[in-house]
Parts: structure tokens; C-alpha cells; sequence
């Protein structure tokens, strides 16, 4: 019979709790995790391994002498119900690691290929006017003020803001999972998405699983620490950003940047006509509803008891939407095209190209964008081909 490990039954529990998994599922799985908690037996060498695999936990943790501290290497501007959230996931951990590592290699790169610095990162940091910083963002991007409303779709208006944050060196990644791996979803109540400032390559990362036009705020939220320099994670709950003063400002230039207050003025008295107003105002602007609300009430347009009442509304919407979308699920888009999006096109082209040039092992491409083998193969070969047809 295989022997037990010595494990200190407080790890166990440490790793139960990190996890967030439900309990009935991992009892399932170890019949005897209990026994292991109280320390009254121990996991063997084998089992042991799989629980850390199952919880989502670095093998070496479990042979601490305590629990560690797990520390976001960013800083960490959630909020639930207006208070610091404090325990991060694995998910959300393994994510933000991932990135670093990209993020480096794409610095390395562009400095390799005698890029300079980006003159617009940390360009703001002691502006105070959102309006001014916004007009500055969208100028950058080459963005009109109408730029959303001439597309059709929430999809065709996220596509083009991602576009242009890539064309002037931001790296931008969008992803509902961790890596590939299906069994390890990112939760949008948990975080929105985060921005890892620095001067030659910026990178937004965006929870793909949130919807299109809650994306959008995202991308735009984040833009702005780009342009004051500074680091985050972000989610904005119930609407209400975190209690810092910088954290809110780039709230306020990401709400002006893509619903500017003059336009909305202008068109309030036509969306007000209609029956659903702050429906029709986010379908010309390619913002959430929600957001839409929060922004008339902020210019004093609505009051607070039409806000929260549209905001009780909305949330019961969206836990409808859900139910549906798990009893109606469909095939996603097409393998490979999505990698362009979840990898993001700029760091994409890069690897594949340092790949192709002989300057990046295969080894490593496998390692930074979790495609392997033939799978690599064929999506380097599309996407070279796709850019090739674009600049014809």
C-alpha cells in the first residue's frame, strides 16, 4: 500500500478555500478530504497530486510549513458592494502570471527591433480633466467622435477599439478562460479586466467571458491607465469604482471617451421620445445600457431613483441571459481565427515571426501562447497568410 505524505492538514484547507470550487465536487474526488483537513490521515504521493492539480495549486505549495501569502503583482482596484475584494483565484492568478511572461518577451522584441518608447504611456499623469484626456485617447487611437456609431454591431465596434489600441503598439488580449483550458472559466464578477503598464509594450487584458459592450468599457477604462502609467485590476461592480482618486478618474475619461457628454446632451430629448432610452442610446454608442444610465445620472439627466430602478432591471436581465445562454450553447468562431483575438494580433504576428526567423524557439512560441505542435503550425501559416492579403 502506498504511504501517506506528511502534509500539514492546514495547507489542505488553505487549498480548498483557494480554489472556490464547490465542496460536494471536490468530495467527490477525495472521498476522504475531510480525514485530510483534520489531519486525521494523509493524502498518498498520488493523491495528493491530483488534488493539487484539481485545486489549481502549485505542487511545491503544498509542502510549506504555512499557507502562503498570495500577493497580486498588481494593484488591485475591485471593489464588492464598495469594499477591497481579498482573496484573489487561481484563475485570475495564473492569468495575470501569463501575461507578465508575454508582456516581457514582447519587450525584449520591440526593443530588439529598435522600437522606441511610447511617448503616450504615463504621458497624463497629472492630468485632472477627463474630457482633455479622453480627446487625447481617441485622437492617439485615430478615432473620430462618431466612430462607434457607424457600426452596425457591438462585435464590428469592439474589433475596430482593439484594432486601433494594437496599431499604436498595445498589446491587447481578450480571453474567457485560462490558457485553453475550458475547465478553467474567468469569472466577470470577479474582474473585468487589467492593464501591465510599460513604455515600450502596454498590455490590456480583457475577460472575454463579459459581454461585447461591457468589454468596450473595459478596454477603454484601461486605456486610460495606460496614458497615467499606472497598473490595475478592475471590475466595477454595481457601477462604483474603487474609493481611489485615480481609479475614478479613468472611469470618468473611459465613460467620456466613449459616450462624450455634448453627444449625449444632444440626443437626450431623441432617446428620451423613445421607449427604452438608455437601449437606444447604447446601440448608438456600443456601451452597456447600464452604463449609459450611469452616465445620465451622472450629467444630472436622471435622478437616482430612475437609475437604481433601471439598474434592479438590468440585473434581473442579466441572470435571465445567462440561464439562456447555458441552456442555448453554440459553437464558438472558428479555432484559429480566435486566436487572433485571444492572444491579440500584434503579439501574435511577433512570435511568428521571431519563430519563422529562427530568434524564438519553438519550445518558447508553445509556452507563450499555449499553442502546440501541428496547431502552432497551421495558425502561424493563416496568420501570416490573413496579414499578407490585408496589406495587398
Amino acid at each position: 500500500m502506498p504511504e501517506a505524505v506528511a502534509i500539514k492538514p492546514e495547507l489542505i484547507r488553505w487549498a480548498v478555500a483557494r480554489s472556490g470550487l464547490p465542496r460536494d465536487d471536490l468530495t467527490k474526488s477525495f472521498p476522504k478530504l475531510a480525514e485530510w483537513e483534520s489531519g486525521e490521515t494523509s493524502p498518498t504521493l498520488k493523491q495528493l497530486e491530483k488534488f493539487a492539480k484539481k485545486t489549481m495549486t502549485p505542487f511545491g505549495f503544498m509542502f510549506l510549513e504555512e499557507p502562503p501569502v498570495e500577493e497580486l503583482p498588481i494593484p488591485d482596484f475591485r471593489t464588492v458592494a464598495d469594499r477591497p475584494i481579498n482573496r484573489p483565484s487561481p484563475n485570475l492568478i495564473d492569468t495575470i502570471h501569463a501575461m507578465r511572461r508575454r508582456q516581457a518577451w514582447m519587450r525584449d522584441y520591440v526593443i530588439e527591433q529598435g522600437q522606441g518608447e511610447l511617448e503616450f504611456v504615463g504621458s497624463a499623469m497629472q492630468a485632472r480633466n477627463p474630457l482633455t484626456l479622453a480627446v487625447r485617447i481617441r485622437d492617439t487611437l485615430g478615432l473620430n467622435p462618431d466612430w462607434a456609431e457607424v457600426h452596425a454591431t457591438w462585435e464590428e465596434a469592439l474589433r475596430t477599439l482593439r484594432e486601433s489600441a494594437e496599431r499604436i503598439g498595445i498589446l491587447v488580449a481578450t480571453s474567457s478562460v485560462v490558457g485553453l483550458n475550458n475547465r478553467r472559466p474567468l469569472d466577470p464578477q470577479e474582474f473585468r479586466g487589467f492593464v501591465l503598464c510599460d513604455s515600450f509594450a502596454p498590455l490590456i487584458f480583457v475577460n472575454g467571458a463579459d459581454s461585447k459592450s461591457a468589454q468596450m468599457f473595459t478596454i477603454a477604462h484601461e486605456l486610460a491607465h495606460v496614458w497615467i502609467g499606472r497598473d490595475g485590476l478592475f471590475n466595477l461592480i454595481n457601477t462604483l469604482p474603487h474609493n481611489d482618486e485615480a481609479e475614478r478618474f479613468c472611469n470618468a475619461v473611459a465613460a467620456e471617451f466613449l459616450v462624450p457628454a455634448y453627444k449625449l446632451h444632444e440626443r437626450w430629448a431623441e432617446a428620451s421620445a423613445r421607449e427604452n432610452p438608455f437601449k437606444v442610446i447604447a446601440r448608438w454608442f456600443k456601451v452597456s445600457p447600464l452604463v449609459v444610465a450611469r452616465r445620465a445620472l451622472d450629467l444630472k439627466l436622471i435622478d437616482k431613483a430612475t437609475f437604481f430602478a433601471f439598474y434592479e432591471q438590468v440585473q434581473e436581465e442579466w441572470k435571465k441571459h445567462k440561464a439562456e445562454e447555458r441552456d442555448n450553447r453554440k459553437g464558438g468562431p472558428n479555432f484559429y481565427v480566435y486566436q487572433d483575438t485571444r492572444l491579440g494580433r500584434r503579439f501574435a504576428y511577433a512570435v511568428v515571426r521571431a519563430v519563422r526567423e529562427g530568434r524564438l524557439l519553438y519550445r518558447e512560441a508553445y509556452e507563450l501562447t499555449d499553442l502546440r505542435g501541428d496547431t502552432f503550425d497551421r495558425y502561424a501559416s493563416l496568420l501570416i497568410q490573413r496579414v499578407k492579403n490585408e496589406r495587398q
